[in-house]
């Protein structure tokens, strides 16, 4: 008995040489985590806000910076369905959007399904330099207003194409506004219908993808606070945006948003790229 309690004692002397202050460290690293992503999501959320759209793609080019896209859409999914969600059934349009967009969004999800492996496949490592590369094509369009015309009886088939498109490049960086926001503007909706239609769509796109991170094990419950946070801070950044919109230039905003954009896709295609090789 004395030499089991003396065995027990000097075990309990060898556990209390682990330092106290590795949790507070840990305890930091979560709080910094935490206080990134909220930054990330209110810039994201106040830019939706104020132009409407742009979440997921401003929330996974920031995060991207600190994370694989797998992860990152692990974090992005869940506010940006809610989001979508909300902006989906803010206006009068659904049922007219749904007949016009019904091809892109039936292609999309085909694409996202079919590519269901390309964020935790052997390519991942490469999903950060499309992404990158995503954010610098869109930010060009937007700023040389390069407008598209598709004719009425032509939309079905090319919304088809586009969808399809869209989804292989959502399932690899979680970005679907190429080319499928193109496509939108040159069917000629008018700005009150485009807004919603991109919500439909977008909420289309993101619940496809839930799909196919939650088969690949990256939709957990370790992202559950991270997804809390960043929800709360995306409705936060929105209903802020929502109430400047009217009392700024929109268009000079939009500008120097696109541009910050082109500088985040070129740091993160050059960073990507210096990791690989």
């Amino acid at each position: 008995m004395g030499v089991a309690f003396g065995s027990n004692e000097c075990c309990l002397r060898n556990l209390q040489i682990v330092p106290i202050r590795a949790f507070g460290q840990c305890g930091s690293m979560i709080d910094s985590f935490l206080l990134f992503i909220a930054a990330a999501f209110l810039l994201a959320g106040f830019i939706k806000g104020t132009l409407g759209l742009g979440l997921p793609t401003v929330a996974m080019g920031l995060l991207a910076v600190t994370m694989p896209p797998g992860q990152a859409i692990a974090i992005v999914i869940i506010p940006a369905i809610v989001t979508n969600i909300w902006q989906t059934f803010g206006g009068p349009y659904l049922r007219d959007i749904m007949r016009r967009l019904w091809p892109l969004m039936v292609g999309t999800v085909i694409g996202i399904w079919l590519n269901g492996g390309l964020l935790t496949g052997p390519y991942a490592a490469y999903g950060t330099v499309v992404l990158g590369a995503l954010l610098v094509i869109y930010a060009i369009v937007g700023l040389n207003k390069l407008s598209f015309k598709v004719a009425r009886h032509n939309e079905k088939w090319i919304g088809g194409i586009v969808g399809l498109v869209t989804g292989v490049i959502s399932a690899a960086t979680g970005v679907q506004v190429i080319p499928s926001m193109p496509f939108m503007q040159a069917i000629g909706m008018e700005r009150d219908e485009l807004v919603q239609a991109l919500g439909v769509f977008f909420t289309t796109a993101t619940v496809a993808l839930a799909f196919n991170i939650t088969a690949a094990g990256l939709l957990t419950s370790a992202t559950a606070l991270p997804g809390a946070v960043a929800m709360a801070a995306s409705f936060a950044g929105m209903f802020t945006g929502q109430a400047v919109r009217t009392r700024m230039q929109p268009d000079v905003f939009r500008r120097w948003f696109l541009i910050s954009m082109i500088l985040l896709g070129l740091y993160l295609v050059g960073n990507a790229l210096v990791k690989i090789w």
